[in-house]
Order: C-alpha cells, then sequence, then structure tokens
C-alpha cells in the first residue's frame, strides 16, 4: 500500500498507473509494497527503493549512508500484532531528502497509526521530510516507552507472586497447582524478557540513526528540528538504560522461577525418600517373621501376633520421629 502525505492530510494511492508526485506531498509511506508501487516511488524520487532483504542488513554501512544527497536509513523495529501475541522484529527503512521522507515498512504499526492520527503538522505549509521524520521517530519511541511500562508492570506482578505472596504459601498441599503456576511464571518471564531484549535491539537502532540524521541534515533542517533530535537522543539513552534494568529483572525472576521449581522438585524427591525409607524395616520385620524355620521362639508365644505388628508398627513410626526430629518435613 502507498499513501502520500501532504499538508492537508493523508491519501492512499488506490491506482499506481495513474498517480502522480505532486511538489506538496512531503511523505511518501510504502507498507508492504507491491513491485508496481516500488517502481512508481523509483520514477518519481529517482531514488533506488530498498528492499527487505536491504533493511534486514546488520552492516552500519547498510543500516546508514548517504547517496545522492539522500540519507538511508534502516532499524530493526519491535512490534506486536495483537493482544496476547508474541512480539517480532520488523525492519523499518527511511530516506530522507531536502524535500521530502519516503519510509519502507513491512507491517502495520502502531506508532504511525498514533502518528498520522494525532499529528498537528498536516496543516504547517512549512513541514518537511525531516520534521515528519522526526516526528514519527518521537511516536516509535513514546510507543516503545509504553511497552518497557507494559513490561515492567507485568514483572512487578510476578515478583509480587514469587517473592511476597508466595506460591508455595498458597498450594501447599496441591502440587500440580503448584507446578502450573511455575510453568506459567517461567512462560511470562520469558515472553518479557524476549520483548525487552527486542526492544533493546531497536533503542540501539535509534541512538544510531538520530545523531546521523542530525549530522547530515544539518544544512536543510530548522534549529528546532535539531533540538527536538538532541532531546530524542537523550530520550533513547534513559529508555536503554530501563531497558537494561528490565534485562536484568528479567534474569533474577528467571533465577527465581527455577530456584523454585528445583524446591519443589526437591521436596517430591524427599517424600518419595522419606516413604521408601519408613517402608524398610517393616519390611525388615515382616520379613524377619516371614521365614518358614522350623524352631522359632515367637511361634509358640500366644502374644506373637500382636507383638510381631506392634514391632512393625514402631519400626514404621519411629524414622518419622527421626526425620520430624530433624526438621526434614
Amino acid at each position: 500500500m502507498l499513501s502520500f502525505y501532504r499538508c492537508g492530510g493523508v491519501s492512499v494511492v488506490s491506482d499506481v498507473a495513474a498517480a502522480t508526485l505532486s511538489p506538496d506531498v512531503v511523505w511518501l509511506d510504502l507498507l508492504s509494497p507491491t513491485p508496481e508501487e516500488i517502481a512508481f516511488v523509483t520514477r518519481a524520487t529517482g531514488l533506488e527503493m530498498p528492499s527487505f532483504a536491504d533493511l534486514s542488513e546488520i552492516e552500519a554501512s547498510s543500516r546508514l549512508r548517504t547517496e545522492s544527497g539522500a540519507i538511508f536509513l534502516s532499524l530493526p523495529l519491535a512490534y506486536r500484532g495483537g493482544e496476547g501475541r508474541r512480539a517480532n522484529i520488523t525492519p523499518l527503512g527511511f530516506i530522507i531528502t531536502r524535500e521530502r521522507l519516503v519510509t519502507i515498512r513491512f507491517q502495520p504499526l502502531p506508532s504511525f497509526t498514533t502518528f498520522i492520527k494525532e499529528s498537528t503538522q498536516g496543516d504547517d505549509p512549512s513541514t518537511t521530510g525531516t520534521a515528519i521524520f522526526v516526528g514519527l521517530t518521537e511516536a516509535i519511541v513514546y510507543r516503545v516507552a509504553d511497552v518497557l511500562e507494559g513490561i515492567a508492570a507485568d514483572l512487578d506482578a510476578l515478583s509480587q507472586k514469587l517473592f511476597h505472596i508466595g506460591p508455595l504459601q498458597r498450594h501447599q498441599h496441591r502440587p500440580a497447582r503448584e507446578e502450573a503456576d511455575l510453568r506459567n511464571a517461567l512462560q511470562s518471564v520469558g515472553v518479557n524478557g524476549d520483548h525487552a531484549s527486542q526492544i533493546r535491539d531497536s533503542l540501539l537502532g535509534i541512538a544510531r540513526i538520530v545523531p546521523f540524521v542530525a549530522i547530515h541534515a544539518a544544512d536543510w533542517m530548522q534549529p528546532e528540528i535539531g533540538a527536538r533530535l538532541e532531546t530524542l537522543r537523550q530520550d533513547v539513552a534513559s529508555l536503554s538504560d530501563y531497558d537494561m534494568h528490565l534485562v536484568n529483572k528479567v534474569q533474577l525472576l528467571l533465577d527465581a522461577t527455577l530456584g523454585l521449581i528445583n524446591i519443589e522438585q526437591n521436596n517430591i524427591i524427599k517424600v518419595l525418600t522419606i516413604v521408601s525409607v519408613v517402608g524398610v524395616p517393616p519390611t525388615l520385620v515382616a520379613s524377619l517373621y516371614g521365614m518358614n524355620f522350623k524352631y522359632m521362639p515367637e511361634l509358640d508365644w500366644s502374644f506373637g501376633y500382636p507383638y510381631a505388628l506392634v514391632l512393625i508398627g514402631l519400626s514404621a513410626v519411629l524414622p518419622l520421629l527421626w526425620f520430624k526430629w530433624r526438621g526434614w518435613f
């Protein structure tokens, strides 16, 4: 899909063959573009459009470069397709010239939708491609901040559950329920850790492109845009530090969850060990008096059978009392 952003709003190009690029178009947005749309933008701007593979490259020369007076940028952007869906990475490309901005993306990103709906720059006839780039980058950073807040809330809730409420206290006599809770906690830690790691990749990409644009677009960039870029750079640095804090917290919760799982497994093994040990003395006594020897003094006792039963009971109870005294359960 190809969209034009003019100083009066956004319009979607439905017929590429009949479309023309007027001078008032300051932003061309390519969303999962078709070959015809790519060919049209290439002819209209005189710039070669990067492909999905080009935008996915990790080399600095591929992500940050200038060519024919245009600035070519790309970064990996973390996104989540919907509520409860797994986070993924999608490449995002920017081409900035003195006249306009071209964006290439392959997923419908919420930050773009928010910028288009809330931007007030469309009524300003002096709006430039650089200004739109800064506004889009700000929207992306604000979206990242919101996502990090959501991750922090999830981790705080999980921390409260593991360290303060205590799942072991809530389900002392329900090992299966406890096991399910710990499994869900481990999955939650993994999902949030994966998302935080992907966001860190996005922040590193933004941290690289912001100063690059500030240097190479300084000739045609308004002073207030430069100030916004500097503020944006500081915001990205702060979010990177906060994301690192969340990654460290994820590691802490991961270790804690695995530790609780090990404790639960050890408790199960301990119970099985106690049961097996407690059963050994009664089995020994029963085996002793089950031997078919002709001369056994207890065979002639009138209380031999009760004696054997009491001996079997004591041999089972005494190990339990000893384990209890030792604090094994």
